[in-house]
């Protein structure tokens, strides 16, 4: 099948940016009910929504006006290494295993995933209109984690939510923090919740386990995949139903956990910093908590600078030119909402819009989508789109 009109404009701006050459053969769509799963190339099945997403939130799956066509600044994620241009979905399996290929060998490689990780019931007691369970998880090969598990009402199996953030009980309404209750506010929409908090306790202190071999960030993926196998092999929980959100550091936890684990259906990340940027303070992947960690040199914390420089795997990704847009093409063609604040403003498009493409090439729409407000913290308006999201995409 010929190139859509959208895709051929695609490809025709980038080459004439000199970007890319070469593209000629882009798949039609393909379409299947809402209980159907999408083969894709690379092994990913993801649970395809009836049509396209509700009205309430269709236009947060295009830019605006001035970002339409933007893609400027960043790496075309259809380039191999070595030049050659993705032309269809079978080079796209290739470039796609290229990829995390790339960043698995860079960041360091993963444990072996938990087939069935133990979780222990701690305590168990009826909130409101659903069950609480506070827990403890196996999140790494002799490593556990506090957290809880909310069910709700009825008879499953439900769709499922990972909510990472720095503590659980700010994810399921415990404490004081206003707008990051996203597993309270999702289990009450009917979803099972998990939410764990940093391994260790201590964010900037991530304590891995002892077979672990990789950057903190990547460990945190790799918490992510556990917490997904836990959730799956629950009853009431539909696995191929499950999704992650989290915001801040919890969204670029929940970023990496969706882009490393293909399992994930879907996600929404709250303001994480969806590219590298030196001038922004809290888009701070080269800490050594993230992805900076160098056991020949552990940096000041801080802006990227002469007296504290680029350290770890995040220094070898930037001097191979790797970049988060190429990372997150591993999501394609599962959907994925960013839900912007200061970190993230709406000229993330030009981003976003080369990840569109990537879907295009493999004949699903409806897959990029970003709100956008004007400061760090969520707001209610800005929940309520990832919530709808997870309603559309995962029920």
């Amino acid at each position: 099948m010929g190139p859509s009109n959208q895709s051929a404009g695609y490809f025709a701006r980038i080459q004439k940016a000199g970007m890319i050459q070469g593209f000629t053969d882009v798949f039609g769509a393909m379409k299947f009910c809402s209980v159907s799963i999408l083969h894709f190339l690379v092994g990913v099945s993801a649970v395809m929504a009836d049509g396209p997403p509700p009205s309430e939130i269709a236009a947060h799956f295009s830019p605006p006006a001035q970002w339409k066509n933007q893609m400027e600044g960043y790496r075309s994620p259809l380039i191999f290494e070595k030049g050659e241009t993705v032309k269809n979905p079978t080079d796209w399996s290739r470039r796609r295993s290229e990829i995390l290929k790339a960043w698995h060998e860079i960041m360091g490689a993963w444990p072996e995933v938990i087939e069935k990780p133990q979780m222990e019931i701690l305590e168990s007691k009826q909130r409101e209109s659903f069950t609480q369970k506070r827990i403890r998880l196996e999140i790494g090969h002799g490593q556990t984690g506090e957290g809880y598990l909310l069910m709700p009402e009825g008879k499953g199996p439900f769709p499922a939510v990972f909510v990472p953030y720095y503590d659980p009980e700010t994810s399921v309404g415990l404490t004081h923090k206003p707008l990051r209750d996203f597993a309270y506010q999702l289990t009450k929409r009917g979803f099972v919740t998990l939410s764990i908090g940093s391994p260790g306790g201590d964010a900037r202190k991530p304590v891995l386990a002892i077979d672990a071999k990789c950057q903190p960030l990547s460990y945190l993926a790799y918490v992510s995949a556990n917490a997904w196998q836990a959730l799956a092999s629950l009853p009431e929980v539909d696995a191929k139903r499950i999704g992650i959100v989290g915001h801040s550091y919890g969204g670029k936890w929940s970023m990496f956990g969706a882009c490393l684990w293909e399992k994930f259906a879907c996600a929404a990340w709250s303001d994480p910093g969806i590219v590298f940027d030196e001038t922004r303070g809290s888009i701070n992947y080269q800490e050594p908590w993230y992805l900076g960690l160098d056991p020949a040199l552990t940096r000041k914390p801080g802006l990227v600078r002469a007296d504290s420089p680029r350290t770890g795997a995040y220094k070898m990704l930037i001097e191979r030119g790797h970049d988060l847009v190429e990372f997150q093409a591993l999501m394609a063609p599962r959907p994925f909402l960013v839900s912007g604040g200061a970190e993230d403003p709406p000229k993330r498009w030009a981003a976003l819009n080369h990840l569109a493409a990537v879907n295009k090439l493999l004949g699903a729409e409806h897959r990029v989508a970003m709100t956008n407000r004007e400061k760090h913290d969520p707001t209610p308006e800005s929940n309520e789109v990832i919530y709808r999201f997870f309603e559309w995409w995962l029920k």
